[in-house]
């Protein structure tokens, strides 16, 4: 059970944070919100969240493969 929810959760957040990441999303959105003094800062939040959800879906396959 435990797995599953860490999967659902890496997963989940490496897929939006990537696209928010390399897809120029965040600062179409930001840029509509009159946000754009932020878009700087966007790297120093984004690059350490996707790794964060990365080492989380790793975690999950990693647990769900050694489930005995």
């Amino acid at each position: 059970m435990k797995s599953d929810k860490l999967l659902k959760i890496g997963l989940i957040g490496t897929v939006v944070t990537a696209i928010c990441c390399f897809t120029p999303a965040l600062v179409w959105l930001f840029a509509l919100l009159g946000l754009s003094a932020l878009i700087g800062y966007l790297d120093l939040v984004l690059l350490p969240a996707l790794t964060i959800f990365i080492v989380i879906l790793l975690a999950g396959v990693w647990f769900k493969l050694n489930r005995s």
